[in-house]
């Protein structure tokens, strides 16, 4: 078969990623019988001489069970991130900085992780019948945390950011933001470069912490019109309130999850040899149905997701009209990004977030001049 670098690139990236979720998939499937989960938890409460629902049995089993999942998730993810984004000119960290990064993120999603395990055990003891529903408020509210604290806690953890000190081009970038209706708190360069060759922009934040980040391998290889054009797709997703309604979305799929979740652990507790329902050795049981129902979710949210990117060009296009720039930077982009240029329909349906630039491109051309001017706020 005669494939495009892109192409051969994201096709390796899809079969990690499948195989990545047969093997998650498979190992909490091992889980469920009890007789591996069951064990965890008597080590978990070997540690604690805590309950089967104690705090401290929970993170201890909590933490038990993300070290055995990196366990079998480590060559995959090494193999994937490291070796394969190296092999196609993507990645530019060292070994040692790539595992450094590695370690931080498994201890920020093991904090993350403990936090969310003592929630939902702790309402099974206290609201055996609602608790679902408590679990579920908490979650949503912590999502709605993090997409506030990430930009100015989480980021720089990872990354280097400064002020942009391009005066002029900070200037356009906020005049830009003032007449879409978005006002920023200030315009900062994303120190990208360290660690890829991508190049991206992003609007992050809610509110009063809403920020440009622009990245250092975009400021080196884009022009200032492209930039701008860029940017103003960010804008889109704000002035159309995207991201508002992408957690109003989100707060859904955890009530479902979490539904789905207490009426499979009513069922199956009992079955699995579980103390009781707030048994913390249920918790595969509760990660594989809420797994089950993101997957099942995704090919509807990835198109949800592809319309909102539509409209974010259309806005962008209105907001500058500069579609020679717009053009250009989604063929930089493309090209750089290693994007695929025409994907097939089931890869789009269940891995595309934006439509293949090659349609942006022609729905652009085609649209500029016909829509009206967007609404702005």
């Amino acid at each position: 078969m005669n494939e495009d670098r892109a192409s051969r690139f994201q096709r390796l990236q899809r079969r990690c990623a499948w195989l990545s979720l047969a093997i998650h998939a498979g190992a909490m499937v091992a889980l469920l019988p009890g007789g591996i989960a069951l064990w965890l938890r008597d080590g978990a409460r070997a540690l604690t001489q805590g309950s089967t629902s104690s705090a401290g049995t929970v993170a201890a089993f909590t933490i038990l069970l993300l070290l055995g999942f990196e366990l079998i998730g480590f060559p995959l993810r090494f193999y994937q991130t490291f070796i394969v984004e190296r092999r196609y000119g993507l990645s530019a960290v060292p070994l040692r900085r790539w595992f450094a990064d590695h370690v931080k993120g498994l201890a920020i999603g093991a904090l993350l992780s403990v936090v969310g395990a003592e929630t939902v055990y702790y309402t099974l003891v206290r609201w055996p019948r609602a608790w679902w529903i408590v679990s579920a408020t908490v979650f949503t509210a912590g999502v709605v945390l993090l997409a506030k604290l990430t930009p100015v806690l989480l980021l720089p953890v990872f990354y280097r950011f400064k002020p942009l000190d391009r005066v002029e081009l900070r200037a356009r970038l906020e005049s830009l933001s003032k007449r879409a209706g978005v006002p920023v708190l200030g315009v900062y360069e994303w120190g990208l470069g360290e660690k890829t060759r991508r190049a991206n922009a992003a609007l992050v934040g809610t509110g009063r912490s809403r920020r440009i980040l622009l990245s250092d391998t975009l400021l080196a290889q884009y022009t200032d019109d492209e930039i701008e054009v860029i940017l103003a797709h960010e804008l889109g997703h704000h002035a159309h309130r995207d991201i508002r309604n992408g957690l109003l979305l989100e707060a859904l799929l955890i009530a479902i999850s979490f539904a789905s979740a207490a009426a499979a652990l009513h069922v199956f507790w009992p079955r699995l040899g579980l103390a009781s329902p707030a048994d913390v050795a249920g918790l595969p049981l509760l990660l594989l149905v809420g797994g089950a129902i993101s997957l099942v979710a995704r090919p509807a949210l990835n198109a949800l997701s592809r319309h909102n990117e539509q409209r974010a060009d259309r806005f962008a296009l209105t907001l500058t009209a500069r579609p020679d720039a717009f053009v250009s930077a989604m063929r930089r982009l493309a090209a750089q990004n290693l994007a695929e240029e025409r994907p097939s329909a089931a890869t789009l349906w269940l891995f595309h977030t934006h439509p293949p630039f090659e349609q942006r491109i022609q729905a652009a051309r085609a649209s500029l001049g016909s829509d009206p001017a967007p609404t702005l706020h």
